[in-house]
């Protein structure tokens, strides 16, 4: 049995678009800002030497886990172990 509840939201005047055109463009462009801004950090983080070391030893790690997938296993599960005893809530 499905019933309809009809809902009442107070203290909330229905607006028209009209009425706030500021709000309606302010948000698009701080997002627009943010996302200028991120593209160049990552283009300029591209261009650094240090993404050349990460891309040569994200190469190291895979090569590294297909020579020797069951030491990698117990490296993940060593790794996982500690932070999870680090990370854990007291009570």
């Amino acid at each position: 049995m499905e019933q309809e509840v009809p809902v009442t939201i107070h203290g909330h005047e229905p607006t028209d678009a009209a009425q706030e055109p500021q709000r309606e463009t302010f948000i698009p462009e701080q997002v627009k800002e943010i996302g200028e801004t991120l593209a160049e950090a990552f283009s300029r983080f591209k261009e650094s030497e240090s993404y050349d070391l990460l891309v040569k030893s994200a190469d190291k790690v895979k090569e590294y886990i297909v020579k020797n997938p069951a030491q990698a296993i117990l490296y993940t599960l060593g790794a996982g172990a500690f932070f999870g005893l680090l990370l854990r809530k007291k009570r």
